[in-house]
């Protein structure tokens, strides 16, 4: 007797259960993408983080050594003229606090910034990790010296290594606080500085004289200028542990910054040195594409314009901040401005309680 085998059937996906699946993996990968460069981000803001403490730790390390918190930069001060003989920014003066003594030896400080040449060009194109916040895909260290890029007071030495000629960037300014970042240079009436004289009923002010943390230049209003933060960029102003008597805990020192939305940001010339809090935290100041209006425009998006001397980063919501105690606090977009203010000022008398930001 014969047999036969019955053929087995095998069956397959249909069309729409494929298509279902395939629905069902996009979906699941919508779902996981979030949370993975959420995951990211956070490891990003992290190293951030830590990128602040041991700043924060080198310029305590200075202090202990000379008694002094770090000036905005190495200078003779130029008195009232705008002349000046700026010599290094305040990153390259706590480089030994930082274990890079020997990018530190490699500067020739005879020299001032403008004339020091290939002199500086070892240091200068050096990448120092600490100052880059990994968040900022954007920045690489480097930049075109240029409209696009950066300006630099010195114009970038050839680099040694024969690779391109660019300007060191940073991430991290020193804060001047609360003195005026736009007015009197401009742009007045500025949205977010008061003008002098005061208008009658002005409770909480606005900005203070002495723009960029100087003594003014310009004697703005009848009202002599001073430093209110830490960065003087021009006149030669220091600041001691006793002068900050709104409470060290309570005084922003260094924030974070984005180099391509300033285009003065220079990691070791006197004129990139420091941030103001009268702008509001996270201005996108991003637009340079022609005609964007050039500097000391009242173009406030523009990366030429004075109002990209505030605070700002890619982490969403915010931005990091050390404070003169040494410890670094995440500053929401959201703050009162009037809050962010005090926390610019060393020694202005505001009353600000934790839970204010």
């Amino acid at each position: 007797m014969s047999s036969c085998r019955r053929a087995r059937s095998t069956r397959g996906f249909t069309l729409i259960e494929l298509l279902v699946v395939i629905a069902i993996i996009a979906v699941l990968i919508a779902l996981l993408l979030p949370a993975v460069q959420s995951a990211r981000e956070a490891a990003r803001r992290a190293q951030c983080t830590n990128n602040l403490k041991q700043i924060g730790l080198a310029i305590h390390n200075y202090i202990d050594r000379v008694n002094l918190f770090v000036p905005g930069m190495s200078a003779q001060p130029p008195g009232d003229g705008w002349a000046w003989d700026a010599k290094v920014s305040w990153r390259a003066m706590i480089l030994p606090e930082l274990e890079q003594t020997t990018v530190y030896n490699s500067f020739n400080l005879m020299l001032a910034e403008d004339t020091a040449g290939a002199a500086w060009a070892t240091a200068w194109y050096t990448l120092i990790p600490v100052f880059q916040c990994p968040s900022d895909g954007k920045n690489t260290g480097f930049t075109p010296y240029g409209y696009a890029g950066t300006y630099s007071v010195m114009g970038p030495p050839p680099n040694p290594s024969g690779g391109a000629t660019a300007v060191p960037t940073t991430n991290y300014n020193m804060s001047f606080g609360d003195n005026y970042a736009i007015t009197p240079l401009g742009c007045a009436p500025c949205p977010w500085e008061d003008t002098l004289p005061l208008s009658a009923g002005v409770i909480q002010r606005r900005g203070w004289n002495g723009f960029w943390g100087t003594t003014g230049v310009i004697n703005y209003g009848g009202e002599r200028g001073s430093m209110r933060g830490f960065a003087d960029y021009r006149s030669g102003q220091t600041a001691t542990v006793q002068s900050v008597t709104d409470g060290m805990s309570n005084t922003l020192l260094v924030g974070e910054v984005l180099p391509w939305q300033d285009n003065n940001n220079e990691m070791y010339g006197h004129t990139g040195i420091g941030s103001g809090t009268t702008i509001p935290l996270n201005f996108y100041t991003g637009q340079y594409n022609p005609p964007c209006g050039g500097f000391g425009t009242c173009n406030f998006a523009c990366r030429e314009s004075y109002s990209a001397r505030g605070f700002k980063s890619t982490h969403p919501g915010g931005a990091n901040f050390l404070l003169a105690d040494g410890h670094v606090q995440f500053l929401k977009s959201s703050i009162n401005p009037f809050t962010y203010n005090a926390l610019g000022s060393r020694a202005g008398g505001e009353v600000v309680s934790s839970d204010q930001y």
